[in-house]
């Protein structure tokens, strides 16, 4: 679709713009009443305007806790469409009292507003994201968060800055209000385009009090490990985002002894470095979720963030006036920081976009807003932890610089942990690296495979890395069986332990071997997963299908579940087949076919090796 999502589809178009609106004047409220407070030195209950800056983030966060589980139930009781449109109301209503907050100059009444932002915020968070699978089919749902995600951090870019910049205009209390409302009547007037949506749970029982619900949302998110864990990594991006995003511009003015300017062009070149990454993402997963590049992005932001703090500013520091945007742009070492900070967040765009989309795709329609509202809540709660972590960093004296170090190691200890109990992240990212860097791969048939069930893949065999390949191609996590000597090689064993391969070997060579894989395999069914098993039993030698072994006929008369045929085109006399002459290494074109389903009661061995058969015909199309 590429840009005309956001310009021609109507039914995306209109949620992309109302969001867009919603999230610009958010932070164009909390920015200008920000820089007021702070700059003319507004005290209030006793507080004075360093701590009620600190205030006000705390009561635009608070509402996530009280009343996301309340906004999950709704977004799931009732039309989404409707739920968007009313909280557009409410922020009218808000924005005039807002309005008149700021013409009378009553900041106890706009750290009131604040508070009614962020419940409002709270309303449309869950709709937010769980609209997006009913708007678009499952193949655009990465492209349609990417967009998501870019025009979210677009507008928190513009409304941070055009907030700070309308504060030094003459009327300003005046400019504010008038901006306010009118943006919220603007995103209001877009919401009514957007079509409606059946609703999720009609029957869903609303229960008002959160604490019982808190309980609720989070066995909904434990009925599938991928839920938690992906909730997990998205509230890690967010605690990451926050802590680096507090400090900035004490790293800027204290560190870089630089001025406002600057941490102008750091806070735009993490914005847009966020939107970049986004649609980036979306550009490498071919419409998938490709978990793949979620180690590459935590990969990146660590190293980056690494290397803000080994890069030291060769300038003078500590005295003197503060250096302005152009003299820090003179400056190696200037270009080297921004383009450190820009690229870390494009990194954090490829991390944060395929969570998103993995959270749509994996949880249930009539439980989805729940989902997304149970997100919020940790998110909102990592957030406050690492403003925590922050003001304990500044009590035990790290500077900045420091502080980005502690991150470094954070992420990379959390990434490690995340990726050593969640194998189908780092399988993908050893998949996405062969598929993206030694092959170009093209996926053939991918509707083939069921969105739900168990099922069994049955691909021909051409080298040691078949299982590899088919599991990057395969959106569904694949249980693959596998000759139990390649077990004993060490890396490789290490790398099937966590891909939960199943060893197999033949009844004549180990019979408990081969009696614990069925065993295994019917378990693994019984649960509804995808199970691969090689049916030639064998790598090919001469780069020919060979005869198919009645392992898999037998599997499926005990379950009785559907075959998908597979085919692997080009791989044979890649460097991992058993060809006598290989092709020199070179990045080459190979192909994944995903044929149509064998159903169970009409299943034979000479029907699967026909369907594999007939797409190898031409051995052009299988040596490339």
């Amino acid at each position: 679709m590429q840009l005309k999502m956001i310009f021609k589809d109507k039914k995306f178009s209109s949620f992309f713009w109302t969001q867009f609106w919603g999230s610009f004047n958010d932070n164009f409220f909390k920015n200008a009443l920000v820089v007021l407070v702070a700059f003319r030195g507004i005290q209030l209950l006793g507080l004075d305007s360093a701590t009620l800056v600190a205030v006000s983030s705390g009561l635009f966060i608070l509402p996530f806790f009280l009343f996301s589980p309340l906004a999950g139930q709704l977004s799931d009781k009732f039309e989404k469409s409707k739920i968007i449109r009313m909280t557009k109301l409410s922020e009218i209503i808000i924005m005039v009292i807002a309005g008149l907050g700021f013409l009378t100059q009553s900041y106890l009444l706009l750290l009131a507003v604040l508070f009614l932002m962020g419940t409002q915020s709270t309303f449309f968070g869950p709709v937010k994201y769980s609209l997006i699978p009913d708007l678009l089919p499952e193949e655009d749902l990465t492209e349609g968060n990417a967009f998501i995600e870019l025009g979210t951090f677009l507008a928190i870019l513009l409304g941070t800055i055009l907030g700070g910049i309308v504060t030094t205009l003459s009327n300003t209390d005046i400019i504010i209000g008038s901006a306010l409302v009118l943006i919220a009547v603007l995103g209001y007037l877009i919401s009514r385009k957007i079509q409606a949506v059946p609703i999720a749970a009609p029957h869903l029982e609303i229960r008002m009090n959160p604490f019982p619900e808190f309980i609720a949302l989070f066995k909904i998110l434990n009925e599938k490990k991928v839920l938690i864990n992906s909730v997990l990594g998205i509230s890690w991006f967010w605690f990451f985002g926050a802590g680096i995003l507090s400090v900035l511009p004490i790293y800027v003015k204290n560190y870089l002894w630089a001025d406002e300017q600057v941490v102008t062009l750091f806070l735009s070149m993490f914005t847009l470095g966020i939107g970049m990454g986004s649609i980036l993402c979306e550009k490498l997963s071919f419409k998938r979720v490709e978990l793949g590049l979620v180690p590459i992005g935590s990969i990146g932001m660590t190293l980056l963030l690494l290397d803000l703090f080994f890069t030291l500013p060769s300038w003078p520091t500590g005295n003197g006036p503060l250096i302005s945007l152009h003299l820090f742009l003179d400056q190696p070492q200037g270009w080297r920081l921004m383009l450190d900070f820009f690229m870390m967040s494009v990194f954090g765009g490829v991390f944060i976009v395929p969570l998103y989309t993995l959270l749509q795709e994996r949880s249930h329609t009539e439980t989805r807003s729940r989902v997304i509202a149970a997100n919020n809540i940790l998110n909102a709660l990592f957030m406050v932890f690492s403003s925590l972590l922050v003001m304990l960093f500044y009590q035990l004296e790290l500077n900045t610089a420091q502080i980005f170090l502690v991150f470094s190691i954070l992420n990379a200890i959390v990434a490690i942990y995340i990726y050593s109990i969640v194998p189908e992240f780092t399988l993908r990212f050893y998949s996405w690296v062969l598929s993206h860097i030694m092959y170009k791969v093209k996926i053939v048939g991918l509707d083939n495979i069921p969105k739900t069930g168990a099922c069994i893949l049955a691909p021909n065999h051409v080298t040691f890395i078949d299982w590899i390949i088919i599991a990057g191609a395969c959106k569904r996590p694949a249980r693959f069986v596998m000759y139990y000597k390649f077990f004993t090689i060490p890396i490789v064993r290490i790398l099937f332990k966590h891909a939960k391969v199943i060893p197999i070997a033949g009844a004549k060579e180990d019979s408990e071997i081969m009696k614990n894989a069925f065993q295994k395999i019917q378990q693994e069914l019984a649960n509804n997963e995808v199970v691969c098993i090689f049916p030639e039993g064998k790598l090919t030698g001469d780069g020919k299908l060979s005869p198919l072994k009645p392992g898999i006929k037998k599997i499926v008369e005990l379950n009785s579940v559907p075959v998908v045929p597979v085919v692997i085109k080009g791989l044979w006399r890649s460097i991992f087949s058993r060809a006598s002459q290989k092709d020199p290494i070179k990045r080459r074109s190979i192909e994944i076919e995903f044929l149509p389903i064998l159903q169970p009661e009409t299943f034979t061995l000479v029907n699967l090796e026909q369907q594999i058969a007939s797409r190898l015909t031409n051995e052009s199309t299988y040596i490339k």
